[in-house]
């Protein structure tokens, strides 16, 4: 057996998970979360604890098996607390600010870039350098913080650009003056 997809994922009162038709959904108070789930793999649901087993013991399964168990636990966690993630603008005259539904971003290019906030997603600014993202989805947080970080990478010489808050940026030193 896999060593995560063994473990049971115990389900908290007022979420309702259910399985019908090869798709697992969860309900909670900050949402609804889906997922298909692939033949080899079987989902039960009892008395408030979800268990995850492999029909047989190819390879694939046995990849699915922990793969599985760990989508179903996120998404258990995202409906009941939900997710979030700081991004750090760094730069001269680097900011972020929120316009509506859009989180404006100035850069250091000629003109700032807007970029639109999806569905399901929250953002707040803070002092205009700190970015807090939040979601009941992880897997769409994670993109949308990836959209963001990759208008602007941050640079390894000065550190400029869009990072996460405990992501280290290994720094290269510059040129040396030789005579």
């Amino acid at each position: 057996m896999s060593r995560i997809g063994r473990l049971p994922i115990r389900v908290p009162a007022g979420v309702k998970l259910t399985v019908a038709s090869a798709t697992v959904t969860v309900e909670g108070k900050k949402g609804r979360l889906s997922e298909a789930l692939v033949p080899a793999i079987e989902v039960n649901v009892a008395e408030g604890v979800c268990t995850i087993t492999r029909r047989d013991d190819s390879k694939q399964s046995k990849a699915l098996h922990g793969l599985y168990r760990r989508l179903i636990q996120n998404m258990v966690i995202g409906v009941t607390d939900g997710f979030s993630k700081v991004l750090l603008v760094n730069g001269v005259g680097y900011r972020a600010e929120l316009k509506g539904k859009s989180l404006l971003l100035n850069l250091g290019f000629s003109n700032p870039i807007e970029y639109g906030i999806p569905e399901g997603v929250a953002v707040t600014v803070e002092a205009n350098n700190r970015i807090m993202v939040s979601s009941h989805d992880r897997q769409r947080l994670g993109q949308v913080c990836a959209e963001i970080r990759s208008l602007r990478p941050p640079e390894p010489y000065k550190g400029k650009g869009i990072r996460y808050e405990k992501e280290f940026v290994r720094r290269k030193i510059g040129k040396t003056g030789v005579k």
